[in-house]
């Protein structure tokens, strides 16, 4: 997972030089800086407080973080509410502390703004309709609670490799939460096996606030409002589908999209024909859907998994060996050499 750092190094008795490295400090995986970047506009939001013995020189960085440790710094943008500091030494000799904090990345920001987006859309009348009614009305075990009762934007890690993609929310389950697949039994399954193979911290997703973290994992929805009977119609699917075009073209590590069922699947054929970059020509006859069927012939590759439904779930016709096994094979899948979208 990428992790990207704001910084400020702010020098007593003088600044390093130009692109001069700021040598090893502890904290972040363990990883020495290789530079601090370029010079901060003294007085700025990111300004930490002064004393009497440091210089007015400073300098604003990003230092973005990834799997393979620190691998880049660059000027910093926005500004800094909270920070951490930590002594640092040129070496040249000049000592000053590294403060820090994390800040989102453009792609962070810009899914943020497209949640936004999602959350507002009124294109179904039939699924607003019901959406709001649910919220209204409320099943009494939730009878307490208020509802989302709003489209449902994705979650999970911006640089995620694996993309989840589901049917639709439960009427009481992420329509009342506010969170895909949260609040319900398809949802408990799914994040237990997604524990289970490391895409989660947790196997257990309550609410939004439940400190449920995905790991190189997104998780969205081919209809993003619940349908009555959960039973989205293919124009609804459709109306979502420009949705779900914007979020890949931001995840835009993504490798592999695990389809929950044949109706994720059939979106899935969709969104990769209408996608970011050079459309996929899809083949005829499509691929068909089953579980553990994959398409490799293009950038992002399919794998189909039955949906974790009660009813699939109950009957055994998926159970923890079954999904688990699909995840393993998505996660074998992202080690393929990156074919450009």
């Amino acid at each position: 997972m990428r992790r990207v750092l704001r910084t400020r190094v702010r020098t007593r008795g003088g600044a390093p030089g130009a692109g001069e490295p700021c040598g090893p400090r502890r904290g972040l995986r363990g990883n020495g800086a290789r530079g601090c970047g370029s010079s901060g506009p003294p007085g700025s939001a990111l300004e930490p407080p002064s004393s009497s013995d440091e210089s007015d020189t400073s300098r604003d960085c990003i230092a973005s973080s990834s799997r393979k440790g620190i691998h880049n710094i660059s000027p910093a943008i926005g500004s800094l509410t909270s920070a951490a500091s930590i002594r640092i030494q040129t070496h040249s000799g000049i000592s000053g502390r590294w403060y820090y904090c994390p800040v989102r990345s453009q792609n962070e920001w810009e899914l943020g703004e497209l949640a936004g987006q999602v959350e507002g859309c009124r294109r179904c009348p039939r699924l607003v309709a019901w959406r709001e009614q649910v919220a209204r009305e409320r099943r009494a075990a939730f009878a307490a609670e208020t509802y989302w009762g709003r489209p449902l934007p994705g979650f999970g890690d911006p640089h995620a490799r694996l993309l989840v993609l589901g049917l639709a929310p439960a009427a009481h389950g992420a329509n009342r939460t506010g969170r895909m697949f949260t609040g319900d039994r398809s949802g408990d399954f799914l994040f237990a096996a997604l524990w289970r193979t490391g895409f989660a911290n947790q196997p257990l997703s309550s609410g939004r606030d439940d400190g449920l973290v995905l790991r190189d994992a997104w998780i969205t929805a081919a209809v993003r409002c619940a349908p009555p009977a959960n039973r989205p119609t293919p124009a609804e699917r459709d109306a979502c589908l420009p949705w779900t075009v914007r979020e890949l073209a931001l995840l835009q590590e993504v490798r592999v999209v695990m389809c929950l069922g044949a109706f994720a699947w059939a979106a899935a054929l969709r969104l990769l024909a209408g996608g970011p970059g050079e459309r996929v020509r899809l083949p005829r006859p499509l691929p068909r859907f089953g579980h553990g069927a994959e398409w490799l012939d293009q950038p992002i590759a399919l794998i189909g998994c039955y949906h974790p439904s009660q009813q699939n779930t109950f009957t055994g016709r998926l159970d923890e060996q079954m999904i688990d096994g699909v995840l393993e094979r998505a996660r074998s899948l992202l080690a393929r050499p990156h074919r450009a979208r």
